[in-house]
């Protein structure tokens, strides 16, 4: 039956840029604060920006405006979306999308409570006189602890839904508000200062001579392109897919994530130009974070592709060698925590809806309920470095994080983007006429009729192929 012509009343946010900045805050996490800036690192610094532009383009914005035309039409969280859209046979996947959240929150909310953990460390100036091996020491001792894990994890999941209960306006919506303002002036003076650091790190040249280098050679680095590093990465192929990679799970697509926001937004807009926004506001701030990271990196002769380990190990003995550094590193350390925090929300609102739509409750009976259950299921991961530091269910060096993140990463979230383009693109779903209607419902941009072959039969094979990538 098709119950989309006669939806339930249902909660709307309050302005279009609550609608903007709510997504974008789902979008912009730590993939793109920690995971871009070592990527573009690692990948010759230009080319891969001008890569995974291409990427986004390619993946990211379809897909995201299928996410958020869904929600808009069901006006029903994932779990009941296509019951409301008169397709009960895939409601399958609206099961999977809330499994898919809860994976993803049930690693991420220890990985955001590690932002708090060293935001505390650097403003008590923990770091201080200490080099790499012993900035690396201590975060192995943070990982081993489990009052420095489960605290800072059940901090994190008491606040986000304690906000998500609240109400969607005066909650949700107006602490994210502030948070992503914040976030962004954040942004822009960390990048304003690390860009304007003085050359003080020595580099040996290759004729044996050597140079001072500094801030000015690692933005030179981020923004013009360097096709010899790409050769000695493995070559184009290699990182179009890490660009391919980045793109895609930089949005969340897949799991619903951005579908719910689309069920609170009214038709006065058409979705694709939302879409773009969301997707510039990301990319804003990932390339922002390069800026941030990068000229520091060479200002101090740290290598920019020093990997995952860049972030926790890396960067706090480059603020502690700068002046002021304990300043900047608490500065460089709430704006993780606010980036981790606006993910957070964001999919704790799925959850929480999901919730309130299978059993009919309040969002202040939900939430305390809600709560308590991905407390206990974050705990896990929060333990995985120490009581079960034994479990290695992909390998001697794996743990309970690198599994949820696998199965998110590798399998919902590509599997569920493929669910949506086919869903969105063929009769045997929702269909491309249905689709386009209404994604373009509204003022502003439009998608046009001749992107139909690309969704209906590129992106598919571009998702499968994302979708071996993780595999293999």
């Amino acid at each position: 039956m098709n119950t989309s012509s006669t939806p339930a009343p249902r909660e709307t946010l309050g302005s279009r840029l609550g609608f903007i900045l709510l997504s974008a805050g789902c979008a912009i996490g730590i993939g793109n604060v920690w995971r871009f800036p070592w990527l573009a690192g690692q990948y010759g610094g230009a080319c891969f920006v001008l890569v995974y532009l291409l990427c986004l383009a390619l993946l990211g914005l379809p897909v995201l405006a299928m996410e958020f035309a869904m929600g808009r039409a069901a006006r029903r969280s994932p779990v009941l979306l296509y019951q409301a859209l008169g397709r009960p046979g895939w409601r399958w996947h609206g099961a999977v999308s809330l499994l898919g959240n809860l994976l993803l929150m049930m690693y991420y909310t220890t990985v955001a409570g590690w932002m708090l953990t060293y935001f505390a460390f650097s403003a008590a100036g923990a770091f201080a006189g200490l080099d790499a091996a012993a900035v690396g020491a201590k975060f192995s001792a943070t990982l081993a602890s489990p009052a420095l894990q489960v605290a800072p994890m059940a901090l994190v999941v008491a606040a986000g839904f304690a906000v998500c209960a609240a109400g969607l306006r005066g909650g949700l919506e107006r602490v994210t508000k502030w948070l992503m303002l914040a976030l962004l002036a954040l942004m822009v003076l960390l990048a304003a200062h690390s860009v304007l650091l003085p050359d003080t790190a020595e580099t040996v040249l290759p004729d044996g001579t050597t140079a001072t280098v500094g801030a000015l050679d690692g933005l030179r680095y981020f923004l013009v392109p360097d096709a010899s590093a790409v050769a000695a990465r493995g070559g184009w192929l290699v990182l179009f897919r890490e660009a391919m990679n980045q793109a895609f799970f930089t949005l969340s697509l897949g799991i619903g994530s951005m579908a719910i926001f689309g069920s609170y937004v009214n038709r006065d807009r058409a979705l694709p130009g939302e879409a773009l926004r969301v997707t510039l506001l990301d990319t804003l701030v990932a390339v922002c974070a390069g800026l941030i990271v990068i000229p520091a990196c060479f200002a101090f002769g740290v290598e920019p592709g020093a990997g995952p380990g860049l972030l926790f190990v890396t960067l706090p003995n480059v603020f502690a060698s700068m002046a002021a550094g304990r300043l900047w590193g608490s500065l460089f350390f709430v704006f993780m925590s606010f980036a981790a925090f606006s993910t957070v929300l964001a999919v704790f609102e799925n959850i929480l809806a999901c919730v309130r739509d299978l059993t009919g409750w309040t969002r202040r009976r939900a939430a305390p309920l809600c709560a308590i259950a991905l407390f206990l299921l974050s705990l896990p991961c929060a333990l995985g470095w120490s009581l079960l530091a034994g479990f290695h269910p992909l390998g001697p060096d794996s743990g309970v994080l690198d599994l949820e993140d696998f199965l998110v990463s590798n399998l919902i979230l590509p599997i569920g983007a493929l669910v949506y383009a086919l869903f969105c693109c063929h009769r045997f779903g929702w269909g491309w006429d249905a689709f386009t209607a209404e994604a373009n419902t509204g003022r502003g941009l439009r998608l046009p009729a001749w992107l139909r072959p690309y969704c209906a039969c590129v992106l598919p094979l571009l998702i499968l192929a994302l979708l071996l990538f993780g595999l293999l």
